[in-house]
């Protein structure tokens, strides 16, 4: 007989997936709130807005080299390895687990329309629920196929990169402008953008729109269906090798470690020495200068989850563990928080400090905000099973309000 399906209790959770998402989502707010508090192309491009001498040099240097684009990594091979481990449990049960799958994705999807249209252009849910409907058929694959479609989907969006830069000098010249423009605005560009978002909701609703358009036709199309989808695709292989639950050796994950970091940052530092050499220039940074980057952070994020694994393994530091796995277990919930904390402090119905923080200036604000997650995720889990967020979501999956006391 079939066996009823219900999410995940506490205790038979991979209590390292729990830590490792917490540890991407506290991380991902590095990056994230550049793209909160200062105009559209600084977070592409850092000379185009804001102080980018001395220590706000360093600090984008450093937020470079250690969190662009690492965090979002992570977070995407969890979400592939999270997409295996609930449709295996559904067939445990005895079940098709396509109509699950799909009516959960169809409403992060919802979620992440409402979050990048209503408050933040930068959501990344809207481009996970759309790469899921397609990753979600490779999931029985062995591990080196999925490794090898990973690998092969993120050569993709390298090549296709290659190929604008490449072949800039044949654009029509209007085309070229209107990029250089998204580049390196003029200052009427840049003025109205302030005016915008240190204005009232509606202002920054109208100046949004063309951007979270932007974000969910061009871009995802050009480059985040190949990063985001390869590495949801790693993310399954690595699950299926138990690399992303503590299971392999020590020796194993010690190794990774040194080895992500050896090939990674070396890749990294040589793309910012290029983009410096290069002045910025937009007809090498655009796409060139973007791609070391691109696959440094690829071995610096699995260095990370070497990292992570070893705490794990060797129960290093277990009172912050406990903490990461609370994030983790409301990683929806906190990364939407993220947006109602720094939208408020950043946009002009809350504080209005948009445009007006130095980038060390941003670092203090993340740690003040990390700080608030950890203390309220700490204290809402005692008495819940899981995220606000995440109770929604899960109560819409299974068609079923879900208990959200802690048994």
């Amino acid at each position: 007989m079939a066996k009823s399906i219900s999410p995940t209790d506490s205790a038979d959770r991979i209590r390292s997936l729990d830590i490792l998402r917490g540890f991407a989502i506290l991380g991902i707010l590095i990056m994230n709130i550049q793209s909160f508090s200062m105009i559209e192309a600084a977070y592409l491009n850092p000379t185009v807005y804001g102080d980018f001498t001395g220590i706000n040099k360093w600090i984008w240097i450093l937020s470079h080299v250690f969190a662009d684009n690492k965090f979002m990594s992570i977070f995407s091979m969890l979400f592939g390895a999270g997409i295996i481990l609930m449709s295996f449990k559904i067939e445990d049960a005895g079940k098709k687990p396509a109509g699950f799958h799909y009516r959960r994705i169809f409403w992060l999807l919802l979620f992440g329309l409402v979050h990048a249209y209503l408050f933040w252009y930068g959501d990344i849910l809207v481009a996970y629920a759309m790469c899921a409907l397609l990753v979600y058929l490779f999931r029985k694959m062995k591990p080196g196929w999925l490794l090898f479609f990973g690998f092969l989907s993120m050569f993709t969006g390298f090549a296709l990169y290659m190929f604008f830069g490449m072949t800039m000098e044949f654009w029509p010249e209007e085309n070229i402008q209107s990029t250089m423009l998204f580049w390196s605005p003029a200052v009427e560009q840049i003025q109205s953008e302030l005016n915008a978002y240190q204005g009232t909701w509606l202002e920054a609703f109208h100046q949004r729109v063309p951007m979270t358009v932007m974000m969910q036709t061009m871009v995802f199309l050009v480059n985040v269906s190949w990063h985001a989808g390869g590495l949801m695709l790693i993310g399954m292989a690595f699950f299926k090798l138990g690399i992303l639950s503590a299971s392999r050796s020590n020796r194993f994950y010690f190794i990774s470690l040194i080895s992500g970091l050896l090939i990674g940052l070396p890749l990294i530092l040589i793309g910012i020495r290029q983009n410096f050499n290069h002045e910025w220039s937009f007809e090498y940074s655009m796409y060139f200068g973007s791609l070391f980057n691109y696959w440094g952070s690829l071995f610096v994020s699995y260095a990370y989850i070497s990292m992570v694994m070893l705490l794990v393994r060797n129960k290093a530091i277990e009172w912050c563990l406990k903490n990461l796995a609370n994030v983790g277990r409301s990683a929806l919930s906190n990364y939407l928080l993220q947006t109602i904390i720094c939208t408020s402090l950043f946009y002009g119905y809350g504080l209005g400090w948009y445009g007006k923080t130095d980038r060390w200036q941003l670092i203090l604000i993340v740690i003040g905000v990390w700080i608030i997650q950890v203390l309220l995720t700490r204290v809402w889990m005692k008495q819940f099973r899981f995220g606000p967020a995440e109770w929604a979501w899960r109560s819409l999956t299974y068609w079923k309000v879900q208990s959200l006391k802690s048994l």
